[in-house]
């Protein structure tokens, strides 16, 4: 099972859109995607830092990697609105470790209103999702991928993000199913 946890209130729409697709797609591998339910955002208080206004993501593996000890899951999957970044890089859509089968999304710059756009809840879940499916890639032991229609290409903007699909390419697809199997996960 991966488990699906807000870090935070959001939207049941978000959540329920993201769950069900992922849901779908790992199906298909015999893993179900279960919404685990929301953690507070005051844990990941350490991960804030004041003078950029955001919170370093890597803070917020470890976590989640207990979280999903405690649940028995196979991967866990936070998604907050809180805004993320790494040291060297302004910002980040999401993050992964396959070493602790975690992974975070951040959905504060996937949201239109960040941009000073009207506000767009399907959109919002498509790009939810890509970086959802991304990260659980990184998870499942996937590299970014040159194709920038795969889920797996890296987002440097939002406009990567909207230009890729929601599904890994057949390459990547193909190392994915062989990795389930690595791991045991998939016959």
């Amino acid at each position: 099972m991966i488990a699906v946890v807000s870090i935070g209130t959001l939207k049941r729409s978000l959540i329920e859109g993201v769950v069900g697709f992922l849901n779908d797609y790992h199906s298909r591998f015999g893993i179900s995607v279960e919404f685990s339910g929301e953690i507070p955002t005051e844990p990941f208080s350490v991960a804030f830092n004041p003078l950029r206004g955001q919170y370093l993501g890597r803070v917020f593996l470890p976590t989640l990697s207990a979280l999903k000890e405690r649940l028995n899951a196979t991967a866990v999957l936070g998604i907050t609105e809180l805004d993320l970044y790494e040291e060297g890089l302004n910002f980040i859509f999401g993050l992964a470790n396959p070493s602790l089968k975690s992974a975070v999304v951040s959905v504060h710059r996937l949201r239109n209103e960040f941009y000073g756009l009207e506000p767009d809840d399907e959109l919002l879940i498509e790009r939810a999702i890509k970086e959802a499916m991304h990260e659980l890639g990184h998870v499942f032991g996937l590299r970014h991928c040159p194709n920038p229609r795969c889920v797996m290409h890296f987002s440097n903007s939002l406009y990567d993000t909207d230009v890729k699909g929601p599904l890994y390419c057949p390459v990547c697809e193909e190392k994915l199913e062989a990795n389930l199997r690595k791991l045991g996960v998939f016959p």
